[in-house]
């Protein structure tokens, strides 16, 4: 008995000692409602630090203007208006300065991002420019993972604002890269592939949905028809789509989608783990896998877009307005002026809108280059012709009967 009580008190020791080495404080040895477990981790450093970070990042969105709405000439006869939303405008050039603001912000506010600790991100470009520029900042290291065939230009962005690059051969091993890094430095792997659609506040809050509807509501139709937004990682479909659903608009989505992508594939079929066996040459957007942001429920329609016609519809863009722009914008104007020849068929008037994603020269030596499309093996002059012909005419010279569910 004498041998078991010093056991059990040597124990109690040794549980002590581990309690006071984790932390945690209280009335170790006695019994009753007076004994509590306490652990306090404050840091008042750290969260000075926070504050200063967050305010930084608020600060940026406080002193940025909106972006531009434009109008994409089309006959008046028609009755039917094109906007583009201008996310070229942006501090650091593209739509993805809006989720890597709410990206850093998430990150933040969860504790996940800290001082001097490396935040890494798998990115096909436009995002880890954004995401280099807040990481710049606030003050710690960035770090984007992305295919080596990325433009130069980005790289270049990039670099400049303070981020290294790591490359990878394969785009599909971004996601075990940027995770394995992370682990590696003690960093926060921001992965906007997951956390995109959730980051953002869909309800309002000044994102890109409610600011289309407020500088929508003098125009002529200011319940657009059709909104249309391109996929990387889902977020912006799933935050305008959530949007319009919560203000009870009529408002429909279309969500067009690259070749070498899987989202059209997936959406389509209901398959969660359709998956494609190269990159999308269209950067910004295209996915070989169906990614967590992505939300297949909230939108209406897709499209599978072929390369080519991204690239002429962003020629005719320049041609229309003056504005060079990248080939996800193309994806989604040509899918945006199909749905405006469907309108003027059917004689239904009304306002589409779609997104100018980010600026062509961070391509010209892409899509703005004959010798690049010849490498390719892309000819864009049957699609070049079919728009010509179509804002000449208003016939859409190739309607063949749309896949799925008619929206």
């Amino acid at each position: 008995m004498f041998e078991e009580g010093q056991q059990g008190e040597r124990n109690e020791e040794r549980r002590v000692s581990t309690m006071e080495r984790a932390g945690l404080t209280g009335l170790a040895g006695a019994t009753g409602p007076v004994t509590t477990m306490d652990a306090d981790r404050s840091d008042p450093a750290y969260r000075e630090w926070l504050k200063e970070a967050v305010r930084k990042v608020q600060a940026d969105a406080n002193r940025s203007a909106d972006t531009h709405l434009l109008l994409f000439p089309l006959p008046e006869r028609w009755g039917i208006d094109l906007y583009l939303k201008d996310e070229s405008t942006h501090p650091t050039g593209s739509l993805k300065h809006r989720l890597a603001r709410s990206l850093f912000l998430y990150g933040l506010c969860n504790g996940w991002i800290r001082p001097g600790k490396p935040v890494i991100e798998a990115s096909s470009g436009s995002t880890a420019v954004s995401e280099a520029y807040f990481a710049s900042l606030i003050g710690v290291p960035f770090i984007a993972v992305m295919p080596r065939t990325t433009s130069p230009e980005k790289i270049r962005l990039i670099e400049f604002h303070g981020g290294q690059c790591h490359f990878v051969d394969d785009s599909r091993k971004m996601y075990e890269e940027s995770a394995a890094l992370a682990a590696a430095t003690g960093g926060h792997y921001m992965d906007q592939f997951t956390y995109a659609e959730r980051a953002t506040d869909w309800r309002g809050n000044n994102n890109i949905a409610e600011s289309i509807y407020q500088q929508l509501r003098l125009e002529r139709y200011p319940e657009p028809a059709w909104i249309v937004a391109t996929a990387g990682t889902g977020g912006t479909s799933a935050t305008i789509a959530r949007y319009v659903h919560y203000m009870m608009y009529d408002t429909r989505i279309c969500v067009p989608d690259p070749e070498n992508s899987c989202f059209f594939e997936g959406w389509t079929t209901g398959n969660a783990d359709a998956a494609s066996d190269c990159g999308s040459r269209i950067e910004g957007i295209g996915r070989p896998r169906m990614e967590p942001s992505f939300v297949p429920g909230a939108i209406d329609r897709m499209m599978k877009v072929p390369d080519a016609a991204s690239v002429a519809a962003v020629r005719a863009l320049e041609t229309a307005i003056g504005r060079k722009a990248g080939g996800s914008t193309g994806t989604g104007l040509w899918s945006a002026l199909k749905i405006v020849a469907e309108m003027v068929a059917e004689g239904r008037t009304g306002s589409v809108v779609t997104l100018i994603c980010d600026p062509g020269d961070r391509y010209l030596d892409k899509y703005y280059s004959d010798a690049w499309l010849a490498e390719q093996g892309l000819d864009i002059a049957p699609y070049s012709a079919a728009i010509d012909e179509f804002l000449g005419s208003g016939v859409w010279p190739d309607r063949p009967p749309r896949t799925g569910t008619a929206a």
